[in-house]
């Protein structure tokens, strides 16, 4: 046995030791936040069982129970950690003894609630899986008794200072590690471990599994390693364990180097352990198979790779091109599972409502589902896709012309204004329609949406909202998150009703009046038409609503403009701009103001770099006319500021003048290559710090990369041509 590495933990908040269960959580449930070259883990199955003993200990616990043993080591741990904060009534209740110890409810954390956990329902794989570990653990524990005795110390923790007839209950959990799917490891298998938790002692060990020729499953010696909290004095530690290092063998995926165990994986438990936040939303990917996420996403990531090179758009081919395979990836996955669980063979149909660049419905197409994209402007990558692609330019108003009901799911993708609306077209399409929308920007079914509880965060209220429009319109609505480079990544799902066909009537009436209360909410939409009962169709479904002048269901709801306008303080008169520029500046530099006529000299040892002051604070000093100006801008006054980016430095909340000394020395520490500053663009514009501020520029002029002065200026670099499209 070796110790790999330690970290000291600091606790001001006296959080341990029940914060060092939640991390321990995180490392069994999601250990791709630390280990990125994994996929996730699924869970199979738990159970408790009781610590084995040697004879020794037996006969111990049996004739000296009353008297303490002796030897070193960390000291036993006697207060259990408590629930976690997000710890509720929903969590399963699982199995509770009459004077039920702290231990139990120590360990509740780590596997109530946790994604992937099976169910405690009979019948099924998850009864397989509980038989499989039963029996895995009986034979190991028979094992750790007669041949492994020192894999029992290990285990054990021999010398902890525990009292022999303490009660040595452990949870015990079966877990499959899943990696990612790459070029650089494209082989690279699930491996499965047993995952020891032993509550009394804080210390958890993760037990590989291994199959021999004969299918035989049993625990692996080599790669075990076990992790555990320790206190000595006041002082807390994490330490991280490897049984028998000398046998260790990394394949840098599952398991990583000894030092990457000893160095990183302390230092993160222990920045987890004091963390006290909790998260109010699902873990990633919670309702799809991971292994089969990780597989389809490669195939797909390697399939579209090359749209990243004909990225005719303005906006970051990297960021969209993966974002949509991600998207896309979870749809197919989760389209499969479907078609497997209704026992069907066709491909599910779609419609993407406000699809934008058109990528997604690109890739479910390519991939055999029909369906077609519509959106209110056309995007110059529509016609690299071609005409298999069925992508469609025009205005979309909730209404009768904007049902769907031969779809099989309608999808909303960053669908802005149409977000709340997609349940409800979803609804009234058919009765098998389903539907996944993906929220970004707040839009009421009429206006911005704005939070009534203030305790919320904003994406957080309107994930609510978005929810609770889809149960009103008669869906079980799911909630999951996906894994794409995006910071609103949650995904809500409607894949089955809450009542029969025969009542689409009455529940129709329901949504109506529920759109109609929305009336009450800050940003008022006008009153809904009121909806006649919907005649059905064959099948459950209903036809086309005759919902008065225009068949619109909402005639204050406003459908995005063809032409985007920009609003990002790019199109404000140069004047404007320059003007809160000089009054900005002023505010910094304690109302001196910077004269916008001409340079003055200054000792650059001297030069004034002013006050940093809070956003806020520098917009309660301008003019009223200015600030609403402003905030017409998508983010207002910060944008502008940070548009100036020679002149001014946004950071936190805060606006200061940027100091081109401090900026040069950072930039001549960085390589080369990824110097920001090119020689191209030396001196290809005027310096504001030379014509306006009272001292000055605080370089001279050979150092400064702008042009002190008319004479200085150099032409602008001709701009690159892009590659032409094949």
């Amino acid at each position: 046995m070796a110790e790999a590495g330690r970290s000291a933990v600091r606790d001001p908040g006296a959080l341990l030791p029940g914060g060092f269960w939640a991390a321990v959580a995180v490392w069994l449930e999601r250990p791709q936040v630390a280990n990125r070259r994994l996929c996730g883990v699924r869970l199979e199955a738990r159970r408790s069982a009781a610590l084995p003993r040697t004879e020794q200990e037996a006969r111990a616990a049996a004739g000296c129970g009353s008297e303490e043993r002796s030897g070193h080591g960390p000291r036993s741990l006697e207060d259990g950690p408590g629930p976690r904060p997000s710890a509720g009534p929903d969590e399963p209740q699982g199995r509770h003894h009459q004077g039920e110890d702290r231990r139990e409810a120590a360990a509740a954390p780590l596997l109530t609630g946790a994604p992937g956990q099976p169910s405690e329902a009979g019948g099924g794989e998850g009864d397989l899986s509980a038989s499989e570990l039963d029996s895995l653990w009986d034979d190991f524990s028979r094992g750790l008794v007669g041949d492994h005795r020192e894999l029992l110390a290990f285990l054990t923790g021999s010398g902890a200072g525990l009292q022999p007839e303490a009660e040595r209950e452990l949870d015990v959990v079966l877990r499959t590690v899943i990696p990612k799917r790459s070029p650089h490891c494209p082989l690279a298998a699930p491996r499965r471990e047993i995952v020891v938790h032993d509550v009394l002692r804080g210390a958890v060990t993760f037990l590989p599994l291994e199959e021999d020729n004969d299918g035989n499953v049993k625990v692996k010696t080599s790669n075990v390693y076990q992790i555990r909290l320790s206190r000595s004095g006041e002082e807390w530690f994490i330490s991280v364990l490897i049984f028998c290092p000398e046998r260790w063998h990394s394949d840098g995926i599952v398991y990583p180097k000894p030092s990457w165990l000893g160095r990183e994986l302390p230092a993160r438990l222990a920045r987890w352990s004091v963390e006290s936040k909790g998260s109010g939303f699902k873990s990633t990917l919670s309702l799809v198979p991971l292994l089969r996420y990780s597989q389809t996403y490669q195939v797909l990531k390697d399939k579209y790779k090359d749209m990243v090179k004909v990225w005719p758009e303005v906006t970051d081919p990297e960021k969209f091109v993966y974002e949509d395979v991600a998207i896309a990836t979870y749809l197919l996955v989760l389209w499969e599972e479907e078609r497997a669980a209704r026992g069907e063979t066709q491909k599910q149909s779609f419609v993407d409502l406000g699809c934008g660049n058109g990528l997604l419905v690109h890739i479910l197409s390519g991939e055999g589902h029909p369906g077609r994209g519509i959106d209110v402007r056309r995007r110059k990558i529509w016609d690299v896709y071609g005409p298999q692609t069925r992508l469609e330019e025009g205005a979309i108003t909730p209404g009768d012309e904007t049902l769907f009901p031969d779809v099989d799911w309608v999808i909303g993708n960053h669908s802005d204004e149409l977000t709340p609306w997609i349940p409800v077209i979803a609804a009234r399409s058919s009765y098998r329609c389903r539907f996944f929308v993906l929220p970004c920007c707040f839009f009421d079914f009429a206006g911005r949406f704005r939070r009534r509880r203030g305790a919320q965060t904003q994406y957080r209220g309107y994930l609510d909202f978005v929810r609770e429009v889809g149960a009103a319109c008669g869906f079980r609505v799911e909630e999951d998150c996906l894994r794409i480079p995006s910071t609103k990544r949650v995904c809500l799902l409607g894949r089955a009703r809450t009542y029969p066909p025969a009542d689409e009537a009455a529940v129709d009436q329901r949504r109506t009046q529920y759109i109609s209360g929305r009336r009450g909410c800050p940003t008022s939409p006008p009153a809904l038409e009121p909806l006649p009962a919907p005649p059905r169709a064959a099948g459950g479904g209903h036809g086309a609503l005759d919902t008065g002048a225009g068949g619109c269901w909402l005639p204050g709801f406003l459908p995005r403009e063809k032409a985007e306008r920009v609003r990002n303080c790019a199109s404000l008169p140069r004047e404007f701009v320059d003007q809160v520029v000089l009054q900005v500046a002023g505010l910094l530099l304690g109302g001196e103001q910077p004269d916008p006529g001409g340079p003055c000299r200054g000792s650059a040892d001297a030069w004034r770099g002013g006050a940093s002051l809070p956003l806020a604070a520098v917009a309660l000093a301008l003019d009223g006319a200015a600030l609403r100006r402003l905030k017409r801008e998508c983010g207002g006054l910060q944008t502008l500021l940070r548009n100036r980016h020679q002149v001014f430095e946004v950071v936190s909340g805060s606006v200061r003048l940027r100091d081109w000394r401090e900026e040069m020395r950072r930039e001549e520490q960085r390589p080369a290559a990824k110097r920001r500053l090119s020689s191209e663009a030396f001196k290809t514009r005027l310096c504001w710090f030379f014509a306006h501020h009272p001292d000055g520029c605080a370089l001279p002029s050979a150092r400064c990369p702008f042009a002190h002065g008319p004479g200085e200026l150099r032409p602008p670099p001709a701009p690159r041509r892009k590659q032409p499209v094949p």
